[in-house]
């Protein structure tokens, strides 16, 4: 396994292993001890899955009181996943990190809690998986526009498809104590 460190604390590029041979490959998609001496500590409650056709853009996506840490990894496809930091008094608060996952490159990218997520898929169709770190609480989901002018995301595709409820999302100035609040300890 390799562990990269991203330019958001917190944020991580993971590359597995992957053990291949004539029969296809294997590979070891979370394993408690090695994530966690990896500096990874999250515990996981839920997982979730998603198809999607080309050019749907999902996100961005956080929770407030129930903030969720994504394990996020593609099966089928490409996508281009996007962490956002969104937490109140962070010094990150607005920098964005944004990386190719595709079944062919088998990366994952580790979203903290506290910041929001969201992909966007370029190939024809994409299979998302992603562990979270807290349980999908409905009142609480939040969401920043997907082409905030203020955050600058470089996003592959200029007119997505998008649900009405991502399409409803405010900019991140303008949802001031919707976000979630940095602690130092984040």
């Amino acid at each position: 396994m390799k562990y990269i460190d991203t330019p958001l604390p917190g944020v991580m590029l993971i590359e597995p292993d992957v053990h291949e041979d004539r029969r296809g490959y294997f590979i070891e998609l979370y394993h408690l001890d090695r994530y966690a001496k990896a500096g990874l500590h999250a515990r996981f409650v839920q997982d979730n899955f998603a198809r999607s056709v080309h050019a749907t853009l999902r996100g961005l996506h956080y929770q407030r009181r129930h903030p969720q840490g994504k394990l996020v990894m593609v099966t089928e496809g490409t996508v281009f996943d996007v962490a956002v930091d969104v937490r109140r008094g962070s010094p990150s608060l607005g920098k964005w990190y944004g990386v190719e996952l595709s079944a062919e490159n088998k990366r994952q990218l580790y979203v903290p809690p506290g910041f929001a997520h969201g992909y966007c898929v370029v190939s024809e169709t994409a299979a998302v998986m992603y562990k979270c770190t807290d349980f999908y609480v409905l009142e609480d989901g939040r969401g920043i526009i997907w082409n905030d002018p203020a955050l600058g995301i470089s996003w592959p595709v200029a007119t997505p498809l998008l649900s009405a409820k991502d399409q409803s999302f405010a900019t991140l100035a303008e949802s001031g104590t919707e976000l979630p609040t940095y602690a130092e300890r984040d």
